[in-house]
Order: structure tokens, then C-alpha cells, then sequence
């Protein structure tokens, strides 16, 4: 008798087949491990394989070797190459196995997306001189949000430091100013606070220059809680705000994605040669330049005190006015048109850098000269900009304030021919007869031909303006 029962041969052969589909599915999955494992591998060792040829190939380029002499002289580098290359036939052949075998093959793993490399820092400079609508022209970027606009800060320095006017003096103060503006740019605006005064108390002051003409100094967070009882000389505008903190408005500067100021007191554009030539800057700089009749004309409104003088000499009807003063007309005149020749040479750490733009073709065409100035500054223009532009320039008359940029931009510009004595405009184009001719504005023959509407006083010039 028989010591057990023997299993049915269906059961059997169904046991069998249970244990032959078990070895060939352990099999395809040792396969598909093994392919999956070696792809991973080739792939990091491809990338460091990349990477490590790209050392000779720079090497060649910069020393003019051919690279695979120095890929030969570096085993190394020759083996990590060679083993690239078995890696490649192997994962190959794995392929054609997964195929016979019914297996699909896996997908090469999608490359780590990289973000996209943020745009450029632009530093922008609105170079300028008083009463040439800079204040107006600067607004083109005060009122994009992501820019970090400075109205003036260098006044500040200017009533701190004092320099004799001419020499030396003028030298040592451009140098002070250029210092003070690339601090500024690096959004070091501690640098400041040594010129306040009176001095800030932990970094905290009410006599920052003109607060509120920087959109960037009154918003949040800068804009901290309004404090009763403290007086602040130049708050902002739309809403109140405590006392500066210096530290808030330094890291909302670099938060911002482009930094921006204008400056009357940069005078000489040489002097700006060590921020154009900084690693850490990418400077664009503007000249805004103005007829300079009516620059005179302005300045004899907005600052009546300093020119008594001129004010006698025209009502007592003297012939000639005294030179001094003439002399120092005619250096503000050389000194704007020796830095815009130098600009229109385009030395090698100039070019690409500078746009010289007249205040008469922003006021004849604001939209499209902000176009102009943000297409060379390399920054997108946005439509609260061109917003900004539209209301701001068809306003029915002018707002009063010396510094105001509400104005009917399209008549504004020649206001000043009908009130100018011809006598003063001969002065004036005696003086600045160069600049004048460089930057386009015709003499006046007459009386007649200042005051005449259909004589135009201003050649017109095209994009030989941007360089």
C-alpha cells in the first residue's frame, strides 16, 4: 500500500506552471532592475563626463591647443570617456533584450527643468542739470513697480560737504558724488546717513529729501505706522507714513528688480567710468539736456534770489552784464556738452551705456521717448507707465510747484519764448553757442523770430540720439 497519495497530473502540471511563471517573472524583474540601475548610473556619469570635457575645450580655446591633445594628456579624462562609451553599447543591448523579452523599455528620465535665469539688474542714471524737466522725466521711472527710483539723493551731500566752485574742489566733490552714487546702486543706503542732518537715530529719520517723490519709500513695508506728534519735512504724498527706516527702505531696494535715480549734481561723465566698468553694476546713463534759454528762463522763476543780478541788469537796461556771471553760464553749458561728446564718441566702457535725450522730444512725445529710454535701459515697460504718460501730460494747465511733473507736455515746452527778452537770449546763445549747436537749437535772429510760433527753434533729430 502506497505510504501517500499522489497529487492528480492536472494539479501537477498546474504546480509546474506556477513555478516556471514565478522563475521568469523574478528573471524580468532582475532585468528590469538591472536596466533601470545602469541607466541611472550612465546617466550621472555622462553628465560628469560633460562637464569634465569642457574643461580642455576651454583650456584649448584659451591657450590654442588642439583639445585632444590635452584630453590625451590626461588619462583620466580618456578613461572616464572610454567608459562613457561602454556604458552606451551596454545600455543598447539592454534595450534590445527589454524588446525580445516583451518589456518595454523605460523612458530616458526628463532632464531637471532649470529655472529660467532672471533678468539682468539694470542701474539707472538720470543725468541731468536743475529746470531741465528731469524731475518730470524721472516719474518714466518711479512709476514702475518693479524698479527702485531715488529722487535727488545726492542733495544731500551737496549740503553736507562744502567745495569751492572750479580746480580741484570741483574734482574732489565729483569724486564724492561718483562714491556716494555706487554705494547707492548696491542699495548701501546706510551711506546716506552720515550726510543727514541732523544725524538719524537707529537708522531712523524725518529729513530724507524729497520722500515722497520715491513711490519705493511709501509702500509697504517701508511705509511704517504714522507716529503722532513727529513732524516729517518731505513726507510722502497719498498717505502717511512714520519715519524713515533706513534698514526697510535698503532690502526693499534689493528686492526690487531694477534700481534707478536721477541727479543734477554729476556734472562730468568721465567720472563715472569706474561704475560702468564695476562687476557688480550693469549702469545705463541718461543725459537729459535742455535749450538752455529755457533752462535760464526757469531757473530765474524757481531760484529768484540767485539771479538778482540778472533781474537788475534787465530793468535798469545796463549793456552788458557782469562776467561773472556769464562765466558761469557759459562752464554749466561746457561742461553738459563736454560729456556728451564724450558719450557720442562711445569709448569702449561707454558704449551701450549712454542715451543723450533732449526734454523737448519727451514733451513733444512722452510715450515715445519712454519707449525709447526703456528699450535702451533693457527693461520691459509696463502699461501703468504708459498709463501714467497719458494722464499726465494732456493736463489742462500746468500745477503749480517748482518741481511738478503734471504739465500739457506738448505746449509747455516753448512757454519760455514769449516771456524772454531778446536781450537775454542773446546772452545766452553768446555764451552757449557750442551746446547749442551740438544738441540742435537754433539761434534767434531777432525778437521777431524768438516770439514768432512758426519759427522753429529746434532741429530735429533722430535716433542718433541713442548710443
Amino acid at each position: 500500500m502506497e505510504k501517500g497519495l499522489s497529487l492528480p497530473q492536472d494539479c501537477r502540471d498546474f504546480v509546474h506552471s506556477l513555478r516556471m511563471r514565478g522563475k521568469y517573472a523574478l528573471f524580468l524583474a532582475f532585468v528590469v532592475i538591472v536596466f533601470v540601475f545602469i541607466e541611472k548610473e550612465n546617466k550621472i556619469i555622462s553628465r560628469v563626463s560633460d562637464k569634465l570635457k569642457q574643461i580642455p575645450q576651454t583650456l584649448a580655446e584659451a591657450n590654442s591647443t588642439d583639445p585632444a591633445l590635452v584630453l590625451a594628456e590626461n588619462a583620466s579624462l580618456l578613461s572616464l570617456s572610454e567608459l562613457d562609451s561602454a556604458f552606451s553599447q551596454l545600455q543598447s543591448r539592454i534595450r534590445n533584450l527589454s524588446l525580445q523579452l516583451g518589456v518595454e523599455p523605460a523612458g530616458e528620465e526628463e532632464e531637471a527643468a532649470e529655472p529660467p535665469a532672471p533678468a539682468p539688474r539694470r542701474h539707472v542714471l538720470l543725468m541731468a542739470t536743475t529746470r531741465t524737466g528731469s524731475s518730470f522725466v524721472g516719474e518714466f521711472f518711479n512709476q514702475q513697480g518693479n524698479i527702485f527710483y531715488l529722487f535727488e539723493p545726492l542733495w544731500h551731500i551737496e549740503r553736507t560737504v562744502s567745495f569751492e566752485p572750479g580746480g580741484a574742489n570741483a574734482a574732489g566733490s565729483a569724486l564724492v558724488y561718483r562714491d556716494v552714487l555706487k554705494q547707492l546702486f548696491l542699495c548701501d543706503l546706510y551711506v546716506l546717513e552720515h550726510f543727514i542732518t541732523p544725524l538719524p537715530e537707529d537708522h531712523l529719520t524725518q529729513f530724507m529729501f524729497r520722500r515722497g517723490s520715491s513711490r519705493s519709500l511709501c509702500e509697504d513695508p517701508v511705509c511704517t505706522p504714522f507716529v503722532k506728534k513727529v513732524f516729517e519735512k518731505y513726507h510722502c504724498k497719498n498717505r502717511r507714513c512714520g519715519p524713515l527706516n533706513v534698514t526697510l527702505a535698503a532690502e526693499a531696494c534689493r528686492r526690487k528688480e531694477h534700481m534707478a535715480l536721477k541727479a543734477v549734481r554729476i556734472r562730468q561723465l568721465e567720472f563715472l567710468q569706474p561704475l560702468a566698468e564695476d562687476p557688480r553694476l550693469d549702469l545705463r546713463v541718461i543725459q537729459l539736456v535742455r535749450d538752455p534759454r529755457a533752462v535760464l528762463a526757469s531757473r530765474m522763476v524757481a531760484f529768484a534770489g540767485k539771479y538778482e543780478t540778472w533781474k537788475k541788469w534787465l530793468a535798469e537796461g545796463e549793456d552788458r552784464l557782469r562776467e561773472e556771471e556769464v562765466q558761469r553760464l557759459r562752464g554749466n553749458c561746457e561742461s553738459i556738452r563736454l560729456s556728451a561728446e564724450l558719450g557720442l564718441r562711445q569709448p569702449a566702457w561707454l558704449r551701450g551705456r549712454y542715451m543723450l535725450v533732449r526734454y523737448e522730444d519727451v514733451a513733444r512725445r512722452p510715450l515715445q521717448k519712454a519707449r525709447e529710454m526703456y528699450r535702451f535701459a533693457g527693461i520691459p515697460l509696463t502699461p501703468q507707465v504708459e498709463d501714467w504718460i497719458q494722464k499726465n501730460t494732456q493736463a489742462a494747465r500746468d500745477s503749480s510747484g517748482i518741481y511738478s511733473t503734471q504739465k500739457n507736455s506738448s505746449e509747455q515746452f516753448e512757454k519760455w519764448r514769449f516771456s524772454m527778452p531778446f536781450k537775454l537770449a542773446e546772452v545766452v546763445q553768446a555764451a552757449c553757442g557750442p551746446a547749442m549747436h551740438l544738441f540742435g537749437y537754433k539761434l534767434a535772429r531777432d525778437a521777431a523770430s524768438l516770439t514768432n510760433r512758426s519759427v522753429s527753434l529746434l532741429e530735429e533729430r533722430g535716433t542718433f540720439w541713442v548710443t
